[in-house]
């Protein structure tokens, strides 16, 4: 399981780079994100939920179902929405609610 950065639709702000545990992130030549060693990604998602630019998706890898689906992150406020592209196309969405996800 890895993510895929689109560098098309990277800003170059850094922030998935700020929080990748694993120092996997790096900044190439155009300013744009890029990961070093898909292989070593750990799967946190934290770089996934702070893009805000739909520009990194994290692909499931067939071990766990995916079979091709891909996952990335919408935030809505205090919503943030996990969506997730099967390889047909359709989308499942997760909602949770920030201000509500240590609640116990």
């Amino acid at each position: 399981m890895s993510i895929r950065i689109d560098s098309q639709k990277c800003s170059g702000c850094g922030r998935c780079r700020q929080v990748c545990p694993g120092n996997l992130l790096y900044q190439d030549e155009t300013g744009k994100t890029e990961i070093r060693y898909p292989k070593d990604c750990w799967g946190c998602t934290s770089c996934i939920k702070e893009c805000c630019f739909n520009a990194i998706k994290y692909y499931l890898g067939a071990d766990i179902g995916g079979r091709g689906s891909f996952l990335y992150t919408r935030q809505e406020g205090n919503l943030l929405h996990w969506i997730i592209v099967g390889p047909d196309g359709n989308e499942r969405v997760i909602t949770i609610d920030k201000s509500q996800a240590n609640a116990y």
